[in-house]
C-alpha cells in the first residue's frame, strides 16, 4: 500500500549498501539507484554521500529515515489490526521466557494479549536462557523469549525489546554519590552474580571482555538465580550487581537503589524471540507480532 520508493530508501539507509538493498528487495542495483534519485529529485535534497565504496546518510537522509521508521511502524500496526478483525484465533500457546523478561517485561503484554484474544490459552514457563532454549528444542514450549548473547544454529532469533544492564547499589552505598568509577575499580567491589547459564551473566562477560576483565576476576560475593533475590540482598548489603534497567525502575524512582556508571562501559542488549528453524505455527507468530506492537512507554 505504501510508496515502494520509500521502502527502497529505508532498506538502503538501514543496510548502508545499494547492493544489499537490491538483493533484499529482489530488484536490480540500477533500479535501487533510480528510486533513490527520484526521492532526491522530489525533495530537492541529497540523501547519501559516498566515500570510496562506502555510503553514509546526509542530514536530510537521517531525517527521512526517522520518518520512514515511523511510517512503516504505523503500516505494520494497521495490517496487524485489520488482519485480527477477519481471523478467529483459538488454541494453546506455550511460552518459555528467561527470568528478567518474564518478570518485568511480559506481564502487561500477556494481560493485553489475553484481553484481545480470549480464546487462546497461554501458559508461561520461567527459566534461564539456557534452559529456555533447551525446552524449545525439546518441543516443551512453542515460543521462547530470552536475554542471552549466544546463537544456536538450530534456532531463529528475532529482536524484541532493547534493554540495558546497569551496575546497581543500594541508595546508601558510599559510591552512590560518586556515580562513576573506573573499570579497574570494579575488580575491588563484591558482586552478586546470576547463575551459570543465565543470559545476563553471558552478556556481562561479553561486554567486559574488550576491557580486559574476565568474570573469573570479579569478586563474587554470591551467585543467585533470581533477580528479586538479588534486589532484596542488595537492600541489606554493600555489594553491587548488574541488573536490567527494566527490573529496577521502581527502586531507582524511590531512591532505594543507585546506578554506578563504569567509565567506557555501556551494556546494551536485546531480548529475543526464539523459535526452531522452519517453525511456522500461527499462534507464536501472532503473539510475536502483538508483543512487538505493544507500547512499552
Amino acid at each position: 500500500m505504501f510508496d515502494f520508493r520509500l521502502k527502497v530508501f529505508h532498506t538502503v539507509a538501514t543496510r548502508l549498501s545499494f547492493t544489499k538493498a537490491a538483493e533484499e528487495l529482489f530488484i536490480t542495483q540500477p533500479a535501487v539507484t533510480k528510486h533513490v534519485h527520484e526521492i532526491e529529485n522530489h525533495f530537492k535534497v541529497k540523501l547519501f554521500e559516498r566515500s570510496g565504496t562506502r555510503i553514509r546518510l546526509t542530514p536530510a537522509g537521517e531525517t527521512l529515515l526517522q520518518y520512514t521508521k515511523q511510517l512503516f511502524s504505523i503500516y505494520s500496526n494497521l495490517e496487524f489490526e485489520m488482519n485480527s478483525l477477519t481471523k478467529s484465533h483459538t488454541g494453546r500457546l506455550r511460552i518459555g521466557a528467561s527470568t528478567t523478561v518474564a518478570q518485568y517485561v511480559l506481564p502487561p503484554v500477556l494481560a493485553a494479549f489475553h484481553k484481545k484474544f480470549r480464546d487462546i490459552q497461554v501458559t508461561l514457563t520461567i527459566n534461564n536462557t539456557e534452559r529456555t532454549e533447551l525446552a524449545l528444542l525439546n518441543n516443551q514450549i512453542d515460543l521462547g523469549i530470552i536475554e542471552g548473547h549466544s546463537k544456536n544454529t538450530r534456532l531463529k532469533y528475532t529482536e524484541f525489546v532493547k534493554d540495558e544492564l546497569v551496575l546497581v547499589s543500594n541508595g546508601n552505598h558510599p559510591l552512590a554519590k560518586k556515580q562513576i568509577i573506573r573499570p579497574e575499580e570494579l575488580l575491588k567491589i563484591p558482586l552478586l552474580l546470576r547463575e551459570p547459564g543465565s543470559g545476563t551473566l553471558e552478556v556481562i562477560a561479553h561486554a567486559l571482555k574488550p576491557m580486559g576483565i574476565k568474570i573469573s576476576q570479579l569478586q563474587k560475593e554470591m551467585q543467585l538465580d533470581s533477580t528479586e533475590s538479588i534486589k532484596l540482598y542488595l537492600m541489606h548489603s554493600d555489594c553491587m550487581a548488574f541488573l536490567s534497567i527494566h527490573s529496577v525502575l521502581k527502586e531507582l524512582k524511590n531512591k532505594d537503589f543507585a546506578i554506578i556508571d563504569i567509565k567506557g562501559l555501556n551494556i546494551e542488549r536485546y531480548f529475543y524471540f526464539i523459535r526452531q528453524q522452519g517453525q511456522v505455527e500461527s499462534l507464536p507468530e501472532l503473539f510475536m507480532k502483538f508483543a512487538m506492537h505493544y507500547n512499552f512507554r
